[in-house]
């Protein structure tokens, strides 16, 4: 299997869709609307501000993650990303190579570091993977994050120097 990652194109969104949709719906790891339609959805991944990527398996999408300032002006030199696996992909090292993939496309574009604003505390998955790869939580946001199975919990803002 070979995995690789490049560019979204548009011919690339219904893909991501199926990728986003669900994980964005559950409501469990972002802080974004649950309700959002397909053109919500599209507004919000696909942005002017992200740089918009797809991971594809033998030909497959099978993950996708946006590439972004964290800030405007002083802050921009800090980048961010978020990240999503389809669900059958998970377990694969896919969120990994997206991660580190990321992390050599902020250092292209000159940022000197990452940011994660929001990490929900309950995604122990993503906590530890990011830890994996350097990033320290350097912040706790008590009872941020509404979780719709465990009610309030924190999220960690999460960073990293390149």
């Amino acid at each position: 299997m070979t995995l690789s990652i490049r560019p979204a194109t548009d011919a690339d969104w219904p893909s991501i869709l199926d990728i986003i949709k669900p994980v964005l719906a559950a409501g469990e790891t972002y802080a974004i609307d649950t309700n959002l339609d397909d053109a919500g959805l599209h507004a919000y991944w696909m942005m002017p501000a992200h740089k918009v990527f797809v991971a594809e398996l033998d030909g497959q999408v099978v993950g996708t993650y946006y590439l972004m300032h964290n800030q405007r002006g002083g802050g921009a030199h800090v980048a961010n990303c978020g990240y999503m696996t389809s669900p059958e992909a998970r377990g694969q090292g896919v969120a990994r190579t997206m991660c580190l993939h990321s992390l050599d496309r902020a250092r292209e574009r000159g940022f000197r570091a990452m940011q994660f604003n929001h990490v929900v505390s309950t995604n122990e998955g993503a906590v530890a993977l990011w830890q994996k790869l350097g990033f320290q939580i350097v912040g706790t946001l008590p009872q941020a994050f509404r979780h719709p199975l465990h009610g309030y919990v924190d999220s960690f803002v999460m960073f990293r120097a390149l």
